[in-house]
């Protein structure tokens, strides 16, 4: 029994260092990926001193990616390589804090564009859906606003949840209150996950509105299109546009059910479950802007033209 422990800790260990290669593979992917959005968008807003109202969507989406994944891969390398540094309750906090910040950024302004690509391309004759639809380039700077301020102060309060049950632990356990100390860890905890899971059920439910709604309005014209005899070439982009949105629709629900099963599984010890959740969880942005950027005509140009440049070099060299 005693001989195969030391065999169990090192397959942990081994396993545990295929893990951290593979997220920090997909950290620097997924960073590198959106910092091609974000210097694209950037040069274009220095030449042209304006952005469309997508283009800054994605803008502060590729911002809040790129800042996501680097406080994630720091928190999960750190977490693998020096488990003191868990122990380490200003650095910790801080770091954790970041992340949950750019997180929820993240997963917001993803609801936002996908908002805002419902509201630009889909057709209902609802008046209210109408008057969205004219206004909606006048609302998006102060929905991203919007959006980084409740992400910030989420992350506050969650950040500030920790250090308030340990004073109070402190406090009751100097006074023997042992049954009052788990009592508000409980309490805590319960607290947090149910903050979390605010957010990350706002977020997904208006992406959900969203899809379903462009899904149903481009269906509903695909029909129209095979009706009155059009060309196929429309019906071909339409039936794109909808496994594009499909697509994401799965993506981004995977990554909601993910969310939420490391908050449930958070408390416990990591296992081989919350190491594949963090997998996931660390190449969703980098997938999702993958797609964006062939989705963008201006960022897939862009992309096809450095490809081309480099595979010349490569050729000539």
């Amino acid at each position: 029994m005693e001989a195969s422990l030391p065999a169990q800790q090192s397959n942990v260990t081994a396993y545990g260092a295929t893990t951290l290669a593979i997220i920090t593979l997909e950290v620097f992917v997924g960073m590198w990926i959106n910092a091609f959005i974000s210097s694209v968008l950037c040069s274009a807003w220095v030449k042209k001193k304006t952005l469309k109202s997508n283009e800054k969507i994605l803008l502060l989406l590729g911002c809040s990616r790129i800042w996501y994944l680097s406080f994630t891969g720091i928190h999960r390398f750190l977490s693998m390589i020096n488990p003191n540094y868990l122990y380490v309750q200003t650095i910790r906090q801080l770091i954790r804090s970041l992340a949950t910040f750019f997180n929820y950024s993240n997963l917001w302004i993803s609801a936002c564009l996908c908002g805002f690509y419902c509201l630009k391309i889909a057709n209902f004759r609802n008046s209210f859906f109408i008057y969205l639809k004219v206004k909606v380039d006048r609302m998006v700077p102060w929905l991203l606003l919007g959006s980084e301020t409740v992400a910030l102060a989420i992350s506050i309060i969650l950040s500030d949840l920790p250090e308030t049950l340990k004073r109070n632990n402190i406090t009751s356990t100097s006074q023997g209150n042992f049954w009052e100390v788990t009592i508000r860890k409980d309490i805590h905890n319960f607290s947090s996950v149910l903050l979390s899971g605010f957010v990350y059920a706002t977020s997904f439910l208006a992406v959900i509105f969203a899809a379903v709604f462009l899904l149903f309005s481009l269906w509903r014209h695909k029909r129209t299109m095979q009706t009155s005899s059009m060309k196929d070439l429309s019906m071909d982009a339409h039936i794109r546009a909808m496994k594009s949105v499909l697509s994401f629709l799965v993506m981004y629900s995977i990554n909601f059910v993910c969310l939420v099963l490391t908050k449930i599984y958070g408390t416990k010890k990591e296992n081989i479950m919350t190491l594949l959740l963090y997998m996931y969880l660390c190449a969703f942005p980098g997938v999702h802007s993958l797609i964006l950027i062939f989705s963008n005509p201006k960022l897939e140009k862009t992309l096809l033209k450095i490809l081309s440049y480099i595979k010349c070099e490569v050729f000539i060299k």
